[in-house]
């Protein structure tokens, strides 16, 4: 998987995904009863799991102690959430460990810690030749994050990234960062088994496991008690999401788990990330059209248009198999929107093939795409077996060529939604004006609109669509 969990479900089209999203996160703030204690500043970068994953390990601290500061020069802990899925992310980890540098020689006795899947891959690197780090912290290992912090302060370089086949988290109730009140996102299972040869994630998250469907449900429900109205199910492959009893009276697959979730409030949205076209099935599809609060948008990466090229990336399907995805969702869901990943310039691609990739983005006529020229990574098959051959200013031309024609097509995409009322979830004031409401559709287009009187982030309205962008939509409200 290469980023198959796209950061933040940002919905631009007329650039790459900015895969070093910075999040400054916190769960509270100061109070005099917190004048005694120690203060953490954390920091995640990349897919939407390392940002759950942060609200996990804030959970944790909070239980050890600690309250959170947006401040970091006045933090006892700082940790660094981390993404090893594209050289650049891990570029700027590097620089952002340096200014960490400079806080802790203001501030003797600050523990600087990574955490993520640049802490699995790089542990060795950090701790020996870098020694920025006090501490290294795998996906799997946040539990130990106590017993790693006391090592710490004791002048002991610390490391836990050892891998499980059993841990989900499944007990900790995450601690909302940065949270808008509204939407939530909600782990559901870890790791991943799909092999694709450009990819680490197998490798920095290990192996498939899914999470207990009961403690889902249970979080959703919580969820919707304290004023959220959207949650979105998290996996690297949710739709082989598969669980079952110890006693193994009933399994659960992933069909199964929307509606459960679904069932739990007409009024809580749900959407999931990500699909993995080899695995989605017509099940799935009929329980999104069934109903109305699971959302109408697919993220369904493709990474090539090209056969031969999906058999190197090891992605399982071909260009027909992929088409005939895509027909499915239409046929079943109507107004569905696909969003996809694509991947430019991979070992040993053609301009023909390349034109594969082009006319698939056209075919499947995506809302919007997270766009890329191939990175190598150490350690991956691709890595090992074939030769990245493709020189960068290839890789960005065709890169180019992509977003291009994705502008265009999101574009029309948006242009043919003018004069239709959707239903939207209020999530905040637009970015450009306190005077104008943001919110998105089924569709996950977001909507721009003038405020009303007496209306508040999480209530849903009726926005009619007046006027559209690649990016965006803007309207007025209707009664």
């Amino acid at each position: 998987m290469y980023n198959d969990n796209p950061t933040l479900n940002i919905q631009t089209t007329n650039k790459t995904i900015d895969e070093n999203k910075q999040g400054e996160v916190f769960f509270q703030d100061k109070s005099v009863d917190d004048a005694d204690k120690k203060r953490f500043y954390i920091e995640s970068y990349g897919c939407q799991m390392n940002f759950s994953d942060s609200e996990i390990v804030a959970s944790i601290l909070a239980e050890t102690g600690y309250v959170s500061t947006r401040n970091m020069e006045e933090s006892d802990l700082i940790l660094i959430n981390t993404c090893s899925i594209r050289e650049k992310a891990e570029d700027t980890v590097r620089k952002r460990l340096r200014v960490f540098d400079k806080v802790k020689s203001n501030r003797p006795g600050t523990l600087v810690g990574v955490l993520g899947c640049m802490a699995e891959r790089l542990k060795k690197k950090f701790l020996e030749e870098e020694q920025l780090v006090d501490m290294v912290v795998g996906p799997d290992a946040y539990r130990d994050l106590p017993n790693l912090i006391a090592g710490a302060d004791d002048g002991e370089r610390t490391v836990n990234v050892l891998l499980s086949r059993e841990e989900t988290y499944a007990d900790i109730n995450p601690i909302r960062l940065l949270s808008n009140g509204v939407t939530a996102f909600i782990s559901i299972m870890r790791g991943c088994d799909n092999m694709c040869s450009f990819c680490v994630v197998p490798f920095t998250r290990g192996r498939e496991r899914s999470r207990d469907a009961y403690s889902i449900v249970a979080e959703a429900s919580n969820l919707y008690d304290k004023g959220f109205r959207e949650v979105t199910l998290l996996g690297q492959n949710v739709d082989s999401y598969k669980w079952s009893a110890p006693d193994e009276s009933e399994s659960v697959n992933f069909a199964q788990l929307l509606e459960r979730v679904a069932l739990v409030h007409p009024d809580l949205r749900v959407r999931f990330s990500t699909s993995h076209p080899k695995d989605i099935t017509d099940e799935v599809l009929h329980t999104i059209a069934k109903y109305e609060n699971i959302c109408n948008y697919i993220h369904l990466p493709v990474q090539s248009g090209n056969s031969r090229v999906l058999k190197l990336m090891n992605r399982t399907y071909d260009r027909a198999w992929y088409k005939e995805r895509v027909q499915a969702i239409y046929r079943i869901i109507p107004d569905c929107a696909i969003s996809s990943d694509v991947i430019t310039g991979f070992c040993s691609e053609t301009e023909e093939e390349h034109q594969d990739t082009l006319s698939m983005l056209e075919y499947a006529n995506y809302s919007m795409s997270y766009m890329f020229f191939y990175s190598e990574r150490p350690g991956t098959l691709a890595a090992r077996k074939y030769e990245d051959d493709i020189p960068l200013e290839v890789k960005k031309r065709r890169l180019s060529e992509v977003i291009r024609l994705q502008n265009q097509i999101s574009f029309k995409h948006n242009q043919t939604d003018i004069g239709k009322t959707f239903k939207v979830l209020i999530e905040g004031d637009s970015k450009k004006s306190d005077q104008e409401f943001k919110g998105r559709n089924s569709q996950n287009k977001m909507l721009v609109f003038p405020k009303k009187e007496g209306l508040k982030p999480g209530d849903y309205v009726e926005v009619k669509v007046l006027e559209a962008t690649s990016a965006t939509l803007r309207g007025e409200l209707v009664d």
